[in-house]
């Protein structure tokens, strides 16, 4: 009986070691992806403000003053 306790107390021991590697790696991919999501954001801010003062060039082009404020 002692044996087979041992061989199970072994087989849970090997089940947990390889659930905490499997945790390390999957928080490991998380703060990857975390530091994937904030580089993402800044990128598209970068890109709404261009595109902002893109379309604010156009509409400034667009809307010509008339000529008594010239």
């Amino acid at each position: 009986m002692n044996d087979e306790l041992a061989q199970r107390i072994d087989k849970l021991e090997s089940h947990v070691a390889h659930l905490e590697r499997q945790i390390d790696e999957l928080n490991q991919v998380a703060v990857q992806q975390a530091q994937e999501i904030d580089r993402f954001k800044k990128q598209l801010g970068r890109v709404s403000q261009s595109i902002e003062n893109a379309e604010m060039e156009r509409i400034k082009s667009v809307d010509s003053k008339p000529p008594h404020y010239q």
